[in-house]
C-alpha cells in the first residue's frame, strides 16, 4: 500500500535531519588526544634507551622519514571518514614517480620521452588518473570499494613491476629530487609538506561545509542523500584527492632516496591502516580526525626509531611492530570508550 504524502514527507524531514551534521566538527576531540600521554612516554623511554633519541638531527630524521608515509594516512583517513576504503593507496605511491623516472630518465628500462621538467606533474596526473578509475568503478558502476581497490592495488603493483623489469630507477630529474632533498629554514622541506597538508586537512574536516559533508556521507550515505548533499560528487573528489596525495608521499620519497624501487610502497597499506585506526578514525566511516590519524603515525614511527637505536635486530622489529601496534589499539580503545571498527 503506497504511503501517504504526510508519511513520505516526516520520512524526509527525519532523513534530512539525520543527515545534517553538526554545526561545527571540532578540530581535534578530547579522544584524539588518547595517544599523546603515549607519545610523551616513548619520548622518554627513547631518551633512556640512547641520549640520540632528542636530539634536533634524529627528531628531523623521525619527522622527515614519517611524512611521506604520513600523507597515505592523511589520504586514507579521508576516505575512512567519507565511508570508504582504498587499498591502493600503497601501489599509486610506487607507481606515480616510477612512471615519471620511467619516462623522463634515458637509458636502462627508461624511455626518456619527456623532458625532465615534466616529472613532477607527471607524478600528479597518474594520481589523478588512479583516482578517477577507482572513483569510476566504485562511484559510477557501484562495485566495492574494498574489492575494487585491492584489483587496483595488484595491478599497479605489477605495472610497477613491469616499466621497470624489477630494477630500481635511478639518475631521477633535478625535479623530482627537489622536494625529497631541499631544506626551507633549515628544515626539509617534506615536513613543511606534511605539516602543512595536515594541517589543512584538519581545517577542511573540521571547520568547512565539505567537511562536514564528509561525516555525514560516512556516518549514514543513505540520510546524506535526502538531506541533499551531493553524495556521488563528495565521494569522486575524496578518492581522486586521495590518490594525489599518495602520488606526491611517493615524490617525496623517491626524492629523498634519489631513486624509485620496483618494490616502493610494498606493504605500507598495513601501517597506513594501523595509523589511522589507533588515531581513532573508524574503518565504518563517519568517525575520526586528522589530528588523531597524526598522532598515530608519529607514535609508530617513535617507536620504530627507538627499537632501531636500541639495537633491536631488523628482522623482530616487525614481530615487535605489530605487537605494539595490538597494544595501542586495547589501550586506544580504553581510553576512548569506543569501538575501533
Amino acid at each position: 500500500m503506497p504511503e501517504s504524502p504526510t508519511a513520505l514527507r516526516a520520512a524526509a524531514q527525519t532523513g534530512s535531519a539525520a543527515a545534517r551534521p553538526p554545526r561545527r566538527i571540532a578540530f581535534a576531540r578530547l579522544r584524539d588526544f588518547a595517544l599523546v600521554p603515549g607519545i610523551l612516554a616513548i619520548a622518554v623511554v627513547g631518551q633512556l634507551v640512547n641520549p640520540v633519541f632528542l636530539q634536533y638531527d634524529n627528531v628531523l630524521n623521525i619527522l622527515q622519514t614519517m611524512s611521506e608515509i604520513a600523507l597515505l594516512v592523511l589520504a586514507q583517513t579521508l576516505v575512512l571518514v567519507v565511508g570508504k576504503m582504498d587499498l591502493s593507496l600503497e601501489s599509486t605511491f610506487g607507481l606515480a614517480p616510477g612512471v615519471a623516472a620511467w619516462l623522463t630518465i634515458e637509458g636502462g628500462h627508461s624511455l626518456g620521452l619527456l623532458p625532465s621538467w615534466t616529472a613532477v606533474p607527471v607524478v600528479l596526473a597518474v594520481g589523478v588518473l588512479v583516482g578517477v578509475l577507482n572513483a569510476l568503478l566504485i562511484v559510477r558502476f557501484g562495485l566495492s570499494g574494498f574489492v575494487v581497490t585491492l584489483g587496483m592495488l595488484i595491478v599497479l603493483r605489477g605495472l610497477l613491476t613491469g616499466i621497470s623489469g624489477g630494477q630500481t630507477f635511478f639518475g631521477m630529474p633535478e625535479s623530482m629530487l627537489y622536494l625529497g632533498t631541499t631544506l626551507w629554514a633549515g628544515i626539509p622541506a617534506s615536513i613543511w609538506i606534511c605539516v602543512l597538508l595536515f594541517a589543512g586537512g584538519a581545517v577542511l574536516l573540521g571547520y568547512t561545509r565539505f567537511g562536514r559533508s564528509l561525516y555525514a556521507i560516512g556516518g549514514n550515505e543513505d540520510a546524506a542523500k535526502a538531506g541533499g548533499i551531493r553524495t556521488d560528487r563528495i565521494v569522486w573528489i575524496v578518492l581522486i584527492g586521495a590518490s594525489v596525495l599518495a602520488a606526491l608521499g611517493g615524490l617525496l620519497l623517491s626524492g629523498r632516496l634519489a631513486s624509485v624501487a620496483a618494490g616502493q610502497g610494498n606493504g605500507y597499506i598495513f601501517t597506513v591502516f594501523a595509523a589511522a585506526v589507533i588515531g581513532g578514525v573508524s574503518l565504518n566511516g563517519g568517525r575520526g580526525t586528522v589530528f588523531g590519524a597524526f598522532t598515530g603515525i608519529l607514535l609508530l614511527y617513535m617507536i620504530q626509531n627507538v627499537l632501531t637505536l636500541a639495537g633491536v635486530p631488523a628482522q623482530w622489529i616487525g614481530a615487535l611492530n605489530g605487537t605494539i601496534i595490538l597494544v595501542a589499539l586495547v589501550m586506544s580503545r580504553i581510553t576512548s570508550g569506543k569501538r575501533q571498527g
